[in-house]
């Protein structure tokens, strides 16, 4: 049987405040891909710990970091976001660290890729306008202005980097997130300046959505990470794995079948309404003058056409790759949506990462045997050895 405890731990400043909170799980406990996580638990009866030994409530909206350790492993991590009292129960919701950035607001101001317009050294020094420089007419003509430019660019990991910085130099911001430093190789913005990436404060852009965007638009994948950090005493890391271009990698040592390690399967589904293979992407600009693109990914079915708007979006090239992502995850075949699991030889208990690629062998009812690659993009653990895989089809990503 597996040892589970909840720890608790001061949002800042990194105090343990009880080494096993008496938390009954509501919901069990689940880690996504590119995604903050959940949990949801109670405690009941009112118990004296409650209190911390800094005189401030044990469990605190914003103020508590909650960790389940798993056999002597930090296997999810979060921060209380809500609580509920009633009678001799609390009800405590937790999100993961990357819940953090969503509604706050970035305050600095970065642009990668500006247009860059040199100052002209003879403007001005041709007043009647005859194309001579004046007092040298016949001997010098006025030279042609500079060229504007596309001046530096950043790479998007490095926009990633710097919005946590603004959170986490911010007083009582920085809750101990540490971001991977390698790039992903894609820089912002266009390299002529004809479409700069900007992030300015008096846009008031919310430093959550922006990370989630550029995520989704790049694109690439996150995920966070929890452990005893290497270093003597009782201190608990937290990561922010950057991907490049993309998480996790085909797990061709692991096996999911049926009467094996599957011991359930959610129905399996096909696009439905959802199904697609033209992509219309509406982008900057109103009117006529609005950026559009338009992508096609014919498959021998009725075509289907879905519009999508995003004013983030100017150039052709970035509105084309917005729909050909679209279509990806609208034209494939059927998909397993959710698997139940057991620890099993066939694949252990943590042998997997959030964004593998894992092989499903199932048999469904109308549909027969499936064979089918799926990437893992959340998981939730229960205290009944049960684990719970998200998946989708591998061949629905585009990167």
């Amino acid at each position: 049987m597996e040892k589970w405890r909840f720890i608790a731990q001061r949002a800042l400043g990194g105090t343990i405040l009880d080494w096993d909170v008496p938390l009954a799980l509501s919901s069990n406990p689940r880690r996504e891909l590119s995604g903050p996580g959940s949990m949801t638990g109670t405690i009941e009866p009112e118990y004296q710990r409650m209190m911390g030994s800094d005189g401030k409530p044990l469990i605190q909206e914003w103020g508590t970091k909650i960790f389940l350790e798993i056999d002597g492993a930090i296997r999810w991590g979060g921060i209380v976001t809500r609580t509920a009292y009633e009678n001799q129960k609390a009800t405590i919701q937790c999100e993961g660290f990357t819940a953090y950035p969503h509604g706050i607001p970035y305050e600095g101001h970065m642009i990668s890729g500006p247009l860059i317009t040199p100052k002209d050294p003879y403007a001005g020094r041709d007043k009647n306008h005859d194309g001579w420089i004046d007092g040298k007419k016949g001997k010098q003509r006025t030279p042609k202005p500079p060229k504007p430019y596309g001046g530096a660019r950043f790479d998007v990991y490095d926009a990633v980097r710097r919005i946590w910085s603004d959170l986490n130099t911010r007083p009582y911001g920085n809750i101990g997130l540490v971001i991977d430093t390698h790039d992903l190789g894609e820089p912002l913005g266009a390299k002529d300046g004809s479409d700069p990436w900007e992030l300015a404060w008096w846009d008031h852009p919310d430093c959550g959505q922006t990370i989630d965007t550029l995520a989704r638009l790049t694109p690439f994948d996150w995920r966070e990470e929890h452990y005893w950090a290497k270093t003597s005493g009782n201190a608990i890391a937290h990561r922010l794995r950057l991907g490049r271009p993309r998480l996790g990698r085909r797990r061709t040592d692991l096996r999911f079948a049926d009467s094996e390690n599957v011991i359930a399967i959610a129905r399996p589904e096909g696009m439905g309404d959802e199904y697609a293979n033209e992509a219309v992407v509406l982008g900057k600009g109103e009117g006529r003058k609005m950026a559009r693109s338009q992508v096609a990914a014919y498959d021998g079915r009725m075509r289907r056409v879905v519009t999508i708007s995003d004013k983030t979006l100017s150039s052709s090239s970035a509105l084309a790759k917005r729909g050909r992502a679209e279509l990806a995850g609208r034209t494939k075949a059927l998909q397993i949506p959710r698997i139940q699991v057991i620890d099993h030889a066939n694949a252990r208990f943590g042998s997997w990462q959030l964004g593998d690629d894992i092989r499903v062998q199932v048999r469904v009812p109308w549909v027969g045997d499936i064979d089918v690659w799926h990437r893992v993009v959340a998981d939730e653990v229960s205290a009944n050895g049960i684990i719970t895989l998200d998946l989708r089809r591998s061949d629905s990503f585009v990167y």
